[in-house]
């Protein structure tokens, strides 16, 4: 697969806005491992290998383990998680999804509530929204992550 094009080189000042959001959410205290899970769980739905790679290596050289980044997907059958990690994958999910659902319940929006203050459900809110703008512009630009040619065995 060949990337369609460089949406930094072809539109720099709307990527200098969205570089600048992005900033203010990487520093805006919520907890830096619970928003790279955060962002590598929106890629995941989305199907954006250049986030998913980009936001699991992000994490494991932040200090999370393997085996956290790799059941990101599968958090609800895992024990692995916080109930505040767990609350804010289910938001992730609600919010990421919207289009399917056309709202979020009472319900979700309370099980939030017990887990985030006001003020961190709208940066949680804002730091989904922010992937999904970056998942919404390397999928169809076909962005592609880096290519590690090292293999398992040379690893090990």
């Amino acid at each position: 697969m060949q990337p369609r094009l460089n949406f930094f080189q072809a539109s720099p000042e709307i990527i200098k806005a969205v570089r600048t959001l992005n900033q203010a959410v990487d520093t805006c205290g919520l907890e830096k491992s619970l928003l790279h899970l955060v962002k590598l769980r929106a890629s995941q739905i989305n199907g954006c290998s250049y986030c998913v790679d980009m936001h699991s290596r992000e994490a494991r050289e932040d200090g999370d383990s393997e085996q956290r980044v790799l059941l990101v997907a599968a958090w609800r059958e895992s024990p692995l998680y916080s109930e505040r990690e767990r609350a804010a994958f289910a938001w992730t999910e609600k919010l990421t999804r919207l289009s399917q659902t056309a709202m979020v319940e009472d319900e979700e929006f309370e099980e939030a509530r017990k887990h985030f203050s006001e003020d961190e459900l709208v940066k949680l809110s804002v730091a989904i929204g922010m992937i999904n703008v970056w998942n919404r512009l390397c999928v169809p630009f076909r962005s592609i992550h880096p290519v590690k040619t090292e293999s398992r065995a040379a690893a090990e």
